[in-house]
């Protein structure tokens, strides 16, 4: 359960350094919007995104088990998030972000972390399917300048809200929700190791200031930046109120420690590596812990981050903790900047987010793998959009066990880490 950057220091030079710096800068400028966007689709503040991208952002390259792992708040947690919000209020989510962070130490120091082979790999793609669904359902109201008469509860009532309000379209708004795609996946194709997200939304953005276009940002929506860190403090605690949390953290928990140690595997592919689960696992928990002290939202490893971090160039988890350091910075000297984002910028990355988060490139291996599969698949997809979050991992986890007991005289198929 050593931490990476133990093993890693012994022997680093200025070569690793240099790397790790660029490697740092690069990531960092894709996790900042990403943070920003997240957090409102989550419901919170755009600060709580900045918070946790740098507070469990270092935590997780200090303590993890990966050497190029980058943490922080991800599109899985948005339906999760914004569900406990609504019930609890966000002190609510404070409160079962530290409780997570507790179970997955527990989780840890037991090394549960190899008990990632038994969850279902159609499990985690229905899931995650199913949250890239919602979570692009959820930004049509920003990308097209609808304006609804209030916030819906659930993705049906999304839709029905959605349809309702599509006399207050908004032709500007939409030029530059479809602006900033486009120009995200043209940048993408032709410069891949270039910052192309920030860059992107920083030209649309700015497209709105000049042209004093009628176009809600981050500033005029919810006010300017903070410029400093919070001083950290406990959540509330009371017996009655983590026991009404406990389904959540349990929720918030399970999904940290799938979507981390998934994010480590595939980053052991991509640079013939490999990861320490349980070490991984106690980062979490760490990081978890640490966001909820500064009133930040759950945390986990990314899977995009970490691949931008990889193809830039990072060695070590040095990386890591430059980007969560460059965001820092950007919050102590650039927020009044950050705050002139564009809201259907950030929803065009979230609705590339939620596309990736699909995987497209594996729908045909979906549909060819076994009938059992693609029930388990579907109905975990179709719970986790109807349902709920804590329902579809609980009905798909079970059946999914079970599926492997009836099949234990057979010879698995490979099992492939998902590679969004």
């Amino acid at each position: 359960m050593k931490p990476k950057i133990l093993t890693t220091l012994a022997r680093y030079d200025g070569r690793q350094f240099g790397a790790d710096l660029i490697a740092g800068f690069t990531v960092a400028m894709v996790a900042l919007p990403l943070s920003l966007a997240i957090a409102i689709a989550s419901g919170a503040e755009p600060a709580d995104g900045l918070m946790t991208a740098i507070i469990a952002g270092f935590l997780i390259s200090l303590l993890g088990g990966s050497r190029v792992q980058i943490g922080g708040p991800t599109g899985a947690f948005i339906v999760v998030v914004f569900g406990v919000i609504q019930q609890h209020g966000y002190d609510g989510l404070v409160l079962a972000t530290f409780m997570a962070g507790g179970i997955l130490l527990l989780a840890g120091f037991l090394r549960a972390g190899n008990l990632i082979a038994y969850v279902p790999e159609p499990v985690v793609n229905g899931f995650t399917i199913g949250i890239a669904i919602i979570i692009a359902a959820s930004q049509i109201e920003d990308l097209f300048g609808f304006t609804l008469a209030e916030a819906p509860a659930n993705f049906l009532e999304t839709v029905t809200g959605l349809w309702a309000a599509r006399a207050t379209w908004s032709g500007p708004a939409t030029a530059i929700g479809l602006s900033t795609l486009v120009l995200i996946v043209v940048l993408r194709r032709v410069a891949p190791r270039f910052p192309g997200l920030i860059l992107a939304i920083a030209a649309t953005s700015l497209m709105v200031a000049l042209a004093g276009l009628p176009v809600d940002t981050i500033m005029s929506r919810f006010g300017a930046l903070p410029s400093r860190l919070p001083m950290p403090a406990l959540p509330a605690l009371s017996p009655g109120r983590m026991i009404e949390l406990l389904p959540s953290a349990l929720v918030i928990a399970f999904l940290a420690g799938v979507e981390s140690l998934l994010s480590a595997m595939v980053a052991d592919r991509m640079i013939a590596g490999h990861h320490r689960p349980n070490a991984e696992v106690l980062a979490q928990g760490a990081a978890n812990i640490g966001s909820a002290l500064f009133g930040g939202l759950p945390a986990t490893g990314a899977i995009a981050r970490t691949a931008t971090n990889i193809r830039a160039g990072g060695l070590t988890p040095v990386a890591g903790i430059t980007h969560a350091l460059v965001i820092l910075l950007v919050m102590l000297f650039g927020a009044d900047l950050a705050g002139h984002l564009a809201m259907p910028a950030l929803a065009a990355l979230l609705v590339l987010t939620a596309w990736n988060m699909s995987e497209p490139g594996k729908w045909g291996r979906h549909l060819r793998a076994r009938r059992s599969d693609q029930v388990l698949l579907g109905l975990t997809l179709v719970l986790t959009v109807l349902a709920d979050l804590t329902v579809a991992i609980g009905v798909g986890v079970g059946l999914g066990l079970a599926l492997r007991l009836r099949r234990r005289d057979e010879r698995p198929p490979e099992w492939s880490p998902p590679e969004r």
